[in-house]
This record gives structure tokens, sequence and C-alpha cells, in this order.
């Protein structure tokens, strides 16, 4: 069991209330920055170093605490936006129904960001020693990719010997110890407009254009490989009466290698029109590289597995479909263990859930590691 006194599940929900309260969405940097006080507030008073970047390109602030020691510290990685809009709470407010809390990020990841920032808060309050520096990333983007910390991750992370990640639990409270790697693109479609009735010859059809290329990027989905294709949002057009002129449409690719990604990465990139009249354009690229299950991940597992027993947990693992910042970390070759977070359900879904009474076995995890990780 972890010395790190953690206190109750209903002491630390009644806290992490407060966190929901406060909505976050990724393209709100002040609404995000309001999180990010309490957070320097809080650690500040307990003693951390703390170092805040300001934002920039629209988006919040970094915020890096430091515990004392000497050697490659461990590194805890949380996330602050979350993927909903400032007033979502009027719709889906903050609710205790039985052993499941409702309310907008709260999964994903309100629950594990504050479990990390009051195990490190506790460590501090109380004066624990740890074998290795701790180092807690609190980072505002990574719900669109983390572009302005992505950086600031991968220079705390290549310095670390252990890298946590904080995401939500999966399904029977499952860490992670794979992921899949991300691309985003966007296609835009340049077509002919004319009136759809007196001049229908004389157009061409973006929307057409862009439903067969649609089409055709879905047919490059390889389940056996691993590799999945999702086109959303689309748009196009202005009026019935109007041959579309223009139309776009964004694409998100997940794959299981490096290679993979290349690949499907060469493939979008060089895609052109089948519609006489019409061209195609199509941006992006890779913005996650795959998590590979490494030795070293596995080890650390292992670790984790030994800790949550005496805890009553039976930590399982899997490989997941979904990107995080635990993709940074893992593609330089530091042991990451990702999905340490609450168990729950319904991430980016109007019944998103913790299992509150979880809280407090999964902040002492996280604290036994902490703890015992040389």
């Amino acid at each position: 069991m972890p010395k790190t006194e953690i206190g109750s599940s209903e002491t630390l929900l009644e806290e992490l209330a407060r966190w929901v309260a406060l909505e976050t969405p990724t393209t709100d940097a002040a609404a995000v920055n309001r999180l990010v006080d309490v957070a320097e507030a809080e650690l500040g008073r307990a003693g951390a170093a703390l170092t805040r970047i300001p934002g920039r390109d629209g988006f919040g602030d970094t915020l890096i605490a430091r515990t004392p020691g000497s050697g490659k510290p461990a590194v805890v990685s949380v996330h602050l936006d979350t993927v909903w809009s400032t007033g979502t709470l009027a719709t889906m407010p903050y609710r205790v129904e039985g052993d499941r809390a409702y309310g907008p990020g709260i999964y994903d990841m309100k629950a594990g960001s504050f479990l990390a920032l009051h195990v490190v808060r506790s460590m501090l309050q109380q004066k624990l020693a740890t074998p290795r520096p701790i180092v807690l990333l609190l980072t505002p983007d990574e719900e669109v990719g983390s572009p302005t910390s992505r950086a600031l991750i991968e220079r705390e992370g290549g310095q670390a010997e252990y890298v946590l990640i904080l995401e939500p639990a999966g399904p029977g409270g499952a860490c992670v110890t794979a992921r899949k790697g991300v691309g985003r693109f966007v296609m835009e479609v340049a077509g002919r407009g004319a009136h759809s009735g007196s001049a229908f010859r004389q157009g061409a059809s973006a929307v057409v254009e862009l439903a067969q290329q649609i089409l055709r990027i879905h047919d490059m989905v390889d389940l056996d490989r691993g590799t999945t294709l999702n086109v959303a949002p689309i748009s196009g057009g202005s009026r019935p009466n109007v041959i579309a002129p223009d139309a776009r449409c964004e694409i998100d690719l997940r794959v299981t290698s490096e290679e993979e990604g290349a690949r499907m990465e060469a493939i979008l990139l060089g895609l052109t029109a089948l519609t006489p009249g019409c061209s195609v354009t199509v941006a992006g690229g890779m913005n996650r590289p795959p998590y590979g299950e490494m030795p070293g991940t596995l080890a650390l597992y292992e670790k984790a597995k030994a800790i949550a027993e005496p805890l009553g947990i039976a930590l399982t693992k899997q490989h997941r479909g979904g990107g995080s910042d635990g993709n940074f970390t893992a593609a330089l070759g530091v042991p990451t263990l990702d999905g340490l977070g609450c168990p729950g359900g319904g991430a980016h879904a109007s019944d998103e859930h913790i299992l509150w009474r979880q809280l407090a076995p999964r902040a002492a995890l996280l604290a036994g590691l902490l703890e015992t990780l040389d």
C-alpha cells in the first residue's frame, strides 16, 4: 500500500466537481486558463517548482510542476481541455447517480488530471520523498492533437525514465500499453459553378466529386491491417439551384505502424480528381506517431499491476485506437503507461461519466507507482 495519504473517494469527488464546473473547451484559451489558475495555486501552495508557459495560436497556457530530487524524472502528463463547448453544463449538468458521476469532460479527462494533481500535491504536503523527481505536465490542447504542447511533452518526456498518462481507464479499468498513430487531413474540391437548370452542362459539381472521393477513401479501410479512415465533417455548395463550385471534408486516419502511416499519407496527399472540370487538393499528415507496445512499457505495466492488486484493482491492459500524448513519448522510446485515470465511460458523449468510488484507489495506484519507480 502506498505511504501517501490519499483521502476518501467522497472527498476527492467533492473537489473534482469544482473542476467539472469550470468548463474548458480547447478553443477557449481564457476558459482553460481559469483551470490552469486553480492548478497553479494548489501546486504552488504545496511547494512545487512551477513554470507556466503562455499559450499561443489561440490555445491556453501549459503548466509544469516539479518536485525535489535528482536523476531522470518520472513524468506525469495530463490535459485540462475538453471537447465540450462553454454552456454545455446547462443541458448536461454535473450530477451523481449511484456509483456514477456525470458531467462534460469528467471522464476525458478531468478525473485523471485532478487525480494527478492531488497525488503530487499530497506528496509535497506530506513531504514524502520519491526515488525520482516528478514532473507534472498540465497541457491545454490535447483534444485537437496537442499542436502547441507537443514540443514540451517531447522535451520533458525525452528526459524522463518513465512517463505516466492519466487518460481515462478502459473497459474493466484497463490501462493502455499501445495506441494507433493518428493522421488528420483536409480535402478541398474546386468545381465549376453554374445554374442547375439553364446551364447544367457548363457546371462541374464539387459535391459530386467529393462524394466520389469519400467512397474512394472509405474503400481504403483495412481492418485486418488495423488501418481505418473516417470522413467528417463535410460541406459544399451554396443553394440547390447552383451547381456546387466548392466542397471540403476532413479525414481522420488511424494506423498501427509508422510505415503504414507513411504509406497512407502518400496516398491521401496524392489523390486527384475523378470528375472532369474539378480539382482536388489534400493537405495534412500524421500528427501522432504510433505508440507500440515496448518491453519497457510491459515491465512498467507489471509493476503497476502488482501495486494495483492489494488496492482491489485487477489491472488489465489494452491496445487503444485513439491517440493521446503518450504517443509522443512512446515514439521516443521512453516506457509509457497510459490509461491510468478513472474508469467510466461515454467519452465525448452525452452520458459521459466516471465510476467515482474508484477515485481513491486510482489515486493510490498512481502514488504507489511514483513512490517505487526507481
